[in-house]
């Protein structure tokens, strides 16, 4: 049996498609697009789709997490609140003949921190926009807060409060901050 190398590309049955991000005598570490990073046996059964059989030191796993947190369009991962964790969101009708839905909070949070990470983007993209005028960027900033001062209901979920929505001299803002991030989201 011959070694993959390094940025070799997999697809595996329970974890679905991944890089090889590194190798020892025993196992393979193969980050997995769904699922992140996970240790798989070298023996173990998965289907090769692109194989890199040459010695490859040129790419480590935190060259593949640098390059995932410069093109991600996620800013980090953000942690749900300890007393939220494992909780469910029940939405009830008041027509009491209707059934209730109830949705796992994390999933929930989950939602809410790709709203708000993907709404950063889009500011970030007005802001550079070389189409757009000073006053129409100004306009749509002003939307943007409000979208904003929208999701303040939510901070309650968040565990760290720099996470969340927060009014400063009358202003909705958010603060960025850049921890050791994994591409693979915040879901518990």
């Amino acid at each position: 049996m011959k070694l993959l190398g390094i940025g070799s590309r997999i697809q595996h049955p329970e974890f679905g498609k991944g890089v090889v991000t590194n190798l020892t005598s025993k196992q393979y570490w193969v980050t997995f697009i769904d699922g992140g990073l996970e240790t798989i046996a070298i023996d173990t059964d998965f289907e090769v789709i692109e194989a890199v059989t040459d010695e490859v030191d040129t790419v480590s796993f935190s060259d593949v997490v640098s390059i995932l947190r410069r093109w991600s369009d996620t800013n980090n991962a953000s942690a749900i609140a300890s007393k939220w964790k494992g909780g469910s969101l029940i939405m009830s009708p008041a027509d009491p003949s209707l059934s209730d839905k109830e949705v796992p909070i994390n999933s929930f949070f989950h939602k809410i921190v790709m709203v708000r990470d993907r709404i950063r983007v889009m500011e970030q993209k007005i802001n550079s926009s070389k189409n757009l005028d000073d006053q129409e960027k100004v306009d749509l900033q002003q939307y943007i807060t409000r979208i904003y001062g929208s999701l303040t209901t939510f901070n309650v979920l968040f565990q760290n409060k720099g996470d969340s929505f927060y009014r400063r001299e009358n202003k909705i803002i958010t603060e960025v901050k850049w921890p050791v991030y994994t591409y693979f989201g915040c879901m518990d």
